[in-house]
């Protein structure tokens, strides 16, 4: 009897004594686990009398209980310090200023092409897409290349297959839209393009719009309208405006439009944006060349068109005074930040 009485007052003890969770498993498993004291002292009843063992066990039974129920406090208590603990290490002091957010913002590129698609569909131009990958029909022959054509050579075009390349030009979305829609049309079909060059102002991949208009009754004078007011509308600002002769295979006549410098108009020879000359080059120009409608079976004796290719990235440059093309496609943040 003495024996059971020392081993309710070691386990009381210890039971008291821990500071830890796990520390109370060892002990619970020490004096209750199947090979702990008290069950051991269960097992060896059977080695006593028949008249000794009702007192014995109801004594065993009575220190076992005093043990489980000293473990399930003390294992309350342990958990409620931890969860104490832990709510005052994480609590948040409302008092305390809030932190800053990091927003984000347009990148300039982004940026400038909604500025012209707004433009654009305000002047009633619907907005067209087409693939990445094309094939050389739409990309080249239905625009009126010749097989011969440097364009379609390996050096300047990324080849998939024979049949299959990363378009170069924007101008296969005119062709599939005249293929699908009858005139009148007014479109435009912003998207990437791909070409195998990479310096100061030409990266693999940039970002073009082109747009296309079908009617009756279309004339240059009508194109040279339409652009003088965007380039007024973008820039924010009545513009100076040259159109100089050029040649695209799909137009006829085609015109290239440059816009006088904004930064020396033409006083500084060693101007950093127009070289000296006064004149930037924006964009490309023509009336839409006859094979193009025959291919589109577009009948080119009622129809005239007009057609235009922009670079949204170098609108991007000079509408934010970005001096470098390759900033546009490096992501530092601290550039993108001022926008």
């Amino acid at each position: 009897m003495q024996d059971l009485k020392n081993i309710a007052i070691d386990a009381l003890f210890t039971i008291k004594s821990t500071n830890t969770l796990n520390e109370l498993e060892n002990i619970r498993l020490e004096y209750l686990g199947k090979k702990g004291v008290i069950t051991e002292l269960l097992k060896k009843l059977k080695d006593l009398s028949v008249a000794e063992r009702p007192k014995f066990g109801a004594e065993i039974n009575q220190i076992k209980m005093e043990i489980q129920n000293a473990l399930e406090e003390k294992k309350n208590f342990l958990e409620n310090k931890k969860i104490a603990e832990s709510i005052s290490r994480d609590k948040i002091d409302v008092t305390l200023p809030g932190r800053d957010l990091n927003f984000g913002s347009l990148h300039p590129v982004s940026s400038a092409c909604k500025r012209i698609e707004n433009i654009f569909t305000s002047f009633g131009f619907q907005i067209a897409s087409g693939p990445e990958i094309e094939d050389t029909y739409h990309n080249f022959t239905a625009l009126n290349f010749p097989q011969h054509h440097p364009a379609r050579a390996m050096q300047d075009t990324f080849y998939l297959d024979a049949d299959h390349i990363l378009r170069t030009h924007m101008s296969p979305v005119q062709i599939r839209y005249m293929q699908k829609h009858k005139p009148p049309m007014r479109i435009i079909s912003p998207g990437r393009v791909y070409r195998n060059d990479f310096d100061v102002t030409h990266t693999p991949m940039f970002h073009q719009m082109e747009g296309l208009l079908v009617d009756e009754n279309v004339s240059f004078a009508n194109l040279k309208d339409l652009l003088i007011n965007f380039l007024n509308a973008f820039f924010n600002k009545k513009l100076k405006v040259q159109m100089r002769p050029s040649y695209f295979p799909f137009t006829e006549p085609s015109a290239e439009i440059d816009i006088g410098c904004f930064l020396c108009d033409g006083a500084d020879k060693e101007c950093r944006i127009c070289g000296g000359s006064g004149w930037l080059e924006v964009l490309g120009c023509g009336m839409v060349h006859p094979n193009v409608l025959r291919e589109c079976q577009i009948d080119s004796e009622q129809y005239n068109g007009l057609a235009f290719g922009l670079g949204i990235d170098r609108l991007a440059m000079l509408y934010y005074g970005i001096t470098d093309l390759r900033t546009l496609f490096e992501n530092d943040v601290r550039f993108l930040q001022q926008f």
